[in-house]
């Protein structure tokens, strides 16, 4: 049972708004009480400094992006571009970038949500607490019909960075020479509150080009949830009486590329197949073949399979098309509904198909409300892409009280964007391509 910790009367509040939000459509806003401000900005972002990210990290890339927020669907990050060291200007990588759905059917089958269009996501945005955003800034978010009108402004979004560890290490040809950079993230995140789950909604952008797209769950289980008598929960608490429902988190992120400034990609399916040693040979082959995704396409994962988007309108130094290829993390998925049959879909944009369920934008007449009804067979120019990740809860005594934080996502990350590691050293900057060493 999803109930929000809100008041009754704050909850009726909120229905109302949400069914008046739902029958105009998406509704959007942003604004930061204190802009935070750089000398040389690296990017042109079409966007106020209002509503401007921008994080020069310490190896020297530079991140840069627009932000707002949407009544479903959140944050939403717009014109996000790429500058590492060595570029003489931003590379843009996404035109936008935000949630698609966070799809919640429950194993006995007696309920499932939508979260973003069924349950009122975005206006659970919750405040934070500086010790929440170490290091970083909290900016103000004025949330669309929000639950408590009289104060929509709410301390939401955070910005800051964070170390991740070794970017790379290698050995020099002297000794006692080592090469070492430890790697540089930009952390850009918001928490939502969805009845007694809060949904941790992470970007992340490193200084190699990479983008990890992560969402987190924690809160609380639902005490009316203590139900599942049919063999399909889990116990929870002292003895066998109160056994907790299980359930799926299948998330849906919706990415429309602009790579180069352009939307006309490309789309490209990699495939690789592992066969027995030829006669003579030491050990077996392994043969990768390209496939040119030329029409709308719902993806399957399989093993030694990926995909990545190309641009058609820029290239790396090294005369090579950028690229960024899509890595995947793990996944249970979910068979239940036809539109979570798949791991990716690429579509051919339009603007009405924001949500991959339960889609609330009305696209006329057999436009279908999930993303599985919008792959038809038509080419594509300009590519959308839905990434689908599910998690299968099944609760244990440790989910109490709070619940650690499960996360599920993935990453796209830079095939020849650069023509060599962007946190390159400058004493290996002339290492490009074969390496020729003394005996």
């Amino acid at each position: 049972m999803r109930v929000n910790r809100i008041s009754r009367a704050r909850r009726r509040t909120a229905v109302g708004l949400s069914v008046a939000a739902l029958a105009a459509g998406v509704t959007t806003a942003a604004g930061p009480a204190v802009a935070e401000t750089r000398t040389a900005p690296a990017a042109a972002a079409d966007c106020s400094a209002a509503y401007k990210i921008e994080q020069k990290l310490a190896t020297g890339t530079t991140w840069t992006m627009c932000w707002h927020y949407e009544s479903e669907a959140g944050l939403v990050l717009e014109n996000v571009s790429y500058q590492p060291k060595g570029e003489a200007a931003p590379i843009r990588v996404l035109t936008s970038a935000k949630l698609a759905q966070i799809h919640v059917p429950y194993d006995d089958g007696s309920v499932e949500y939508d979260d973003l269009t069924g349950f009122g996501f975005g206006q659970g945005l919750m405040e934070m607490a500086p010790g929440e955003c170490p290091g970083g800034a909290i900016k103000t978010v004025k949330v669309p019909d929000a639950w408590d009108p009289e104060h929509p402004n709410v301390k939401g979004l955070c910005t800051t960075t964070r170390s991740r560890g070794h970017a790379y290490r290698m050995q020099g040809d002297q000794a006692g020479k080592v090469y070492q950079e430890q790697g540089k993230d930009l952390l850009v995140y918001t928490v939502n509150q969805v009845g007694w789950y809060e949904y941790m909604t992470e970007w992340r952008f490193q200084d190699d080009g990479t983008i990890n797209m992560n969402v987190g769950a924690t809160g609380s289980l639902s005490p009316s949830d203590y139900d599942a008598g049919d063999g399909r929960g889990w116990p929870i608490g002292k003895g066998a009486k109160s056994y907790a429902t299980s359930h799926s988190h299948n998330v849906f992120w919706r990415l429309n590329f602009g790579l180069d400034g352009s939307s006309k990609s490309k789309v490209e399916q990699y495939d690789s197949v592992v066969s027995p040693p030829a006669a003579g040979g030491q050990a077996p082959r392994n043969k990768t073949t390209r496939t040119k995704v030329t029409k709308e396409l719902a993806g399957d994962a399989k093993n030694m399979r990926w995909w990545r988007v190309v641009s058609t309108a820029g290239k790396n130094k090294d005369e090579h098309a950028r690229s960024y290829e899509f890595v995947p993390g793990a996944t249970s998925k979910y068979s239940g509904r036809s539109f979570t049959k798949h791991d990716i879909y690429f579509t051919e944009y339009k603007k009405c198909e924001q949500f991959a369920s339960n889609n609330i934008r009305n696209c006329g007449t057999g436009g279908g409300k999930s993303v599985d009804k919008w792959v038809n067979g038509q080419t594509l120019s300009h590519p959308v892409a839905w990434v689908n990740v599910g998690f299968h809860h099944i609760a244990r005594d440790e989910d109490q009280q709070p619940m650690p934080v499960h996360w599920q996502g993935f990453s796209i990350a830079p095939r020849d964007v650069t023509a060599m590691n962007p946190l390159t050293p400058p004493e290996l900057a002339d290492q490009n391509g074969q390496v020729e060493r003394g005996s």
